[in-house]
C-alpha cells in the first residue's frame, strides 16, 4: 500500500523540476527549428553526407525523401474500406503456478465501413507447455519471457495476414479500399542482438506475412503513439556538426568517454513528436523519411520501412509503412485517410486497435479462471498435489 502524506513532501520539487525542464525543452526546439531552416537550404548535401558516413556516426539519421518543408493535408477517406487490427496479450509463466505454461491471446478486428457485412471481433488463445516451447530459446540464452514477446509478435503478423489474404477477396480493380493496422514500430530493433538462428525463426515468418499482404495489395501500417523517436532529428545533428566530415569516433569520442554531450546534440533530449508539433496542423503529415537502422538490413527492399509523422488532433502519432506502400502514393494517401478517420473514430486513438487491444487484454479475472480450469483438467488426470507454492498463497492473501 503507497503512503501518500509520506511522499506529499515530495511533489513540490517534483513540480518545480518539471517547470525548469519545460522552460529547458523550449529553448532546445527554438534551437532545432533554427536548424530546420538551415537544413532546408542544405538538404541535398546532408543527405549525401548521411549516406557515405553512416559508419562513422554513434547515430542513426533517417533519410528525407520529400522536401523538408513538406506538409500536406491528409484527404478525406474513402465511404467504403475494411479495417484489419491485431493486438496481443500474455499469461507469463510461473513456477509459483500449478504448471509452468504460457499463453498467448491475440485479438482480431476486421470492420467494414459503407458495405453490407459483418465485422470479426474476438481472439484467438495459444497455450504453451511442452518443452520445446518453453526451453527452445535457453539454448540462446534468450528468457523465457522474452522469447514469448517474440512469439507473440509473430503470431499477431500472421493472424492479421490470414484476414486479410484469406477472409476477404483479394482487391481488384472494384473492390474496396483496405488497410491493415498494427500498434507499435514495424522496425523490430530488439531483433538485432539476438543470435542468427533465433532471429530467423522471428524475423522470417513475420516479413512471410507482409509478403502475402503485399501480394494482394493490402497496404501495412505500424501506428505509434507518444513516440520517443529522434531519428528524423538527427539530421539536424549532421547540420550542427563543426566539421567537414563528421566522424564521431575521430572528432568525439572524448566527448563520450566523460559521458558528456556533443556539441551536435544541442537540442537532445528533444523528440520527434514535440518537433513536429510545432510545424503540423490538424490533418496535416510531415514530409516521408526512410529509417537507417541496422535491423533493416535484413528485411527485403521492398519491405524497408519508411515514416511520416502526423498530427492526428489529440498527439503527434508516428506511421510507420514498407516500401512499396511508400511508393504509391495514391496508396499512401488513401491509407493515411482511413487511419486518420480510424483516430477520429477512436477519439484520439485508432478505433479498430483500441479494440483489438480490448479482445486481446488479459484481466487478473481471465488469468484466475484459466488456471482453475487447468487445475480442474490435472486433478480429472489423475494428477495429485496440484497447488500454487506456498509463497503465492500467501500474496494472494493478508493478515491484516
Amino acid at each position: 500500500m503507497l503512503n501518500l502524506a509520506k511522499i506529499a513532501g515530495d511533489l513540490p520539487g517534483m513540480s518545480q523540476h518539471f517547470k525548469a525542464e519545460a522552460t529547458a525543452s523550449r529553448q532546445r526546439l527554438d534551437q532545432a527549428l533554427i536548424l530546420w531552416q538551415q537544413a532546408q537550404e542544405h538538404q541535398t548535401e546532408l543527405v549525401r553526407t548521411a549516406q557515405q558516413f553512416s559508419d562513422r556516426l554513434f547515430f542513426s539519421v533517417a533519410l528525407p525523401v520529400e522536401p523538408l518543408d513538406t506538409r500536406p493535408v491528409i484527404s478525406t477517406p474513402p465511404v467504403s474500406h475494411s479495417i484489419f487490427a491485431t493486438d496481443g496479450s500474455q499469461i507469463a509463466p510461473s513456477h509459483h503456478e500449478i504448471a509452468y505454461c504460457y499463453l498467448i491471446n491475440i485479438g482480431r478486428i476486421m470492420l467494414h465501413y459503407g458495405q453490407n457485412r459483418h465485422p470479426l471481433i474476438d481472439s484467438i488463445p495459444e497455450v504453451y507447455y511442452r518443452p520445446e516451447d518453453l526451453y527452445v530459446s535457453r539454448q540462446w540464452g534468450i528468457r523465457t519471457e522474452d522469447w514469448m514477446g517474440y512469439r507473440r509478435t509473430v503470431l499477431e503478423a500472421q493472424f492479421l495476414a490470414e484476414m486479410a489474404c484469406r477472409w476477404v477477396n483479394p482487391p481488384g480493380p472494384h473492390s474496396e479500399p483496405n488497410l491493415a493496422l498494427v500498434d507499435g514500430s514495424l522496425i523490430y530493433w530488439f531483433l538485432e542482438g539476438l543470435p542468427l538462428e533465433a532471429r530467423d525463426q522471428i524475423l522470417t515468418p513475420i516479413l512471410a506475412a507482409w509478403e502475402s499482404l503485399r501480394k494482394v495489395g493490402v497496404p501495412l501500417i505500424g501506428y505509434l503513439s507518444a513516440s520517443r523517436s529522434s531519428e528524423a532529428l538527427n539530421l539536424l545533428r549532421l547540420q550542427a556538426c563543426s566539421y567537414d566530415q563528421p566522424h564521431c569516433a575521430q572528432h568525439c569520442h572524448h566527448y563520450q568517454e566523460r559521458e558528456e554531450k556533443t556539441p551536435c546534440q544541442v537540442f537532445d533530449p528533444l523528440r520527434d513528436s514535440q518537433f513536429w508539433r510545432q510545424l503540423l496542423a490538424p490533418g496535416q503529415r510531415s514530409p516521408l523519411w526512410r529509417s537507417s537502422l541496422r535491423i533493416l538490413d535484413l528485411y527485403p527492399a521492398s519491405q524497408r520501412i519508411y515514416f511520416c509523422y502526423v498530427n492526428v488532433g489529440a498527439e503527434i502519432a508516428r506511421v510507420e509503412f514498407p516500401a512499396w506502400v511508400a511508393e504509391d502514393q495514391d496508396l499512401l494517401g488513401r491509407s493515411l485517410a482511413i487511419l486518420l478517420a480510424q483516430v477520429n473514430k477512436g477519439f484520439g486513438y485508432p478505433v479498430a486497435l483500441a479494440e483489438a487491444h480490448n479482445q486481446a487484454v488479459v484481466r487478473s479475472g481471465d488469468r484466475a479462471r484459466f488456471f482453475a480450469l487447468l487445475e480442474q483438467q490435472m486433478i480429472k488426470a489423475g494428477l495429485h498435489n496440484v497447488g500454487i507454492s506456498y509463497k503465492e498463497a500467501r500474496k494472494r492473501g493478508s493478515i491484516v
